[in-house]
């Protein structure tokens, strides 16, 4: 198979999808991959890393598009890119296509399979190719957070972790997943106080034995998330349902509710937002204040850190692109269930409920296409 690998051209993207290694595996499994020209630059990874691997490297990227079978992106196509789709392209990537109603109608129009990193999911309801990139959100957001409480960005002025005799940042998590216990690992190894609310009640039992310092929980529902967010100098939104848009955990009403100064993070903003108040940002302008609270929403947070964030995704991406490149989509599917409930479009059908639903499209189970 031809494996195309893109320069990422959303705002602020510096992550690629396969480093030099990953290519290199590609290469020795008997695939071709062209990568176009400093693709790999913003990751630290030089033209010459890959060519020494086996690559081929291709200046026009119009020619990437046009060669390759299966595209091996990061983030989802932007509108500059929709010329280039095209029936039985595979795009192997992270879609949100929930939050995407004219991407996914794009892709329905061009007959693009669509294999979206977030809704591969393992028995026990595992995102094995998102929780890379959501380790790393998670730590991104309780940093960020941190930084934004300085007052020279507006904020409150108040040190995350206190020094002795003054008291810590209280930091809420809203999710107990690998976000949320990201943000609370992090933030508890900063000193902060840590409140952490979420359904699954055996989750907190878990997390209560094992996370150190200043750490409380609380169930997930309305009143305590209320209560949760007035006591907050930091609001973490890592609320996920794969494949659908987050749900509103965060009114308006509790937002009026915080200190000025104080910071609202939402992690869940790739799938919409879990916090009423949230718009998109990029890292050119991350910020903006509503209710005199300052909202971070940036929609790729792992790319501010792309070398890291490059060479996890890819240790977790990499054995399903060669299971792609090696079987074909109907192969590919047909022997893991895990990758084919990636499979959100297909030869112009919605195979993915979640996002069908979401958007209000015709759900058509992968199942009764391929058989």
């Amino acid at each position: 198979m031809i494996i195309g690998v893109l320069k990422e051209i959303k705002t602020e993207e510096y992550r690629v999808s396969a480093p030099p290694m990953a290519v290199e595996s590609l290469v020795q499994a008997g695939h071709k991959v062209i990568v176009q020209t400093t693709a790999g630059e913003g990751s630290g990874f030089a033209d010459d890393d890959y060519v020494k691997v086996g690559a081929t490297i291709i200046n026009n990227v119009g020619e990437v598009w046009g060669q390759a079978e299966m595209i091996y992106h990061v983030k989802e196509p932007i509108p500059a890119e929709y010329k280039y789709l095209r029936q039985g392209l595979i795009l192997f990537t992270y879609l949100h296509l929930a939050a995407e109603r004219e991407l996914t109608q794009t892709l329905l129009e061009n007959g693009v399979t669509g294999v979206a990193f977030e809704t591969v999911e393992n028995p026990d309801g595992t995102t094995p190719l998102l929780e890379p990139m959501s380790a790393v959100a998670g730590r991104v957001g309780t940093l960020v957070g941190a930084q934004y409480l300085g007052k020279m960005h507006g904020g409150s002025g108040k040190l995350i972790g206190g020094v002795p005799g003054t008291p810590p940042a209280t930091v809420v998590v809203l999710g107990g997943g690998v976000v949320g216990t990201n943000s609370a690992q992090m933030a508890l190894g900063l000193g902060a106080r840590v409140i952490m609310l979420t359904r699954n009640l055996q989750r907190l039992k878990y997390l209560e034995e094992v996370m150190p310092g200043r750490f409380e929980t609380r169930a997930s529902n309305p009143y305590n998330i209320a209560n949760a967010v007035r006591e907050a100098d930091i609001v973490i939104g890592a609320v996920l349902v794969p494949g659908s848009q987050a749900p509103i955990m965060v009114t308006r009403e509790m937002v009026k509710t915080m200190r000025p100064g104080s910071v609202i993070v939402d992690i869940a903003i790739d799938q919409g937002g879990c916090i009423e108040t949230s718009d998109p940002t990029t890292h050119a302008n991350p910020i903006y204040v509503e209710d005199g609270v300052i909202h971070y929403c940036v929609t790729n947070m792992p790319g501010m850190y792309p070398r890291t964030s490059a060479i996890a995704l890819s240790n977790a991406t990499l054995p399903y692109a060669l299971k792609l490149a090696n079987r074909g989509i109907v192969g590919a599917v047909q022997s893991d269930e895990c990758l084919a409930k990636g499979v959100n479009t297909y030869n112009k059908y919605c195979t993915n409920e979640p996002t069908a639903t979401s958007l209000g499209l015709e759900y058509t189970p992968l199942s009764k296409l391929i058989k």
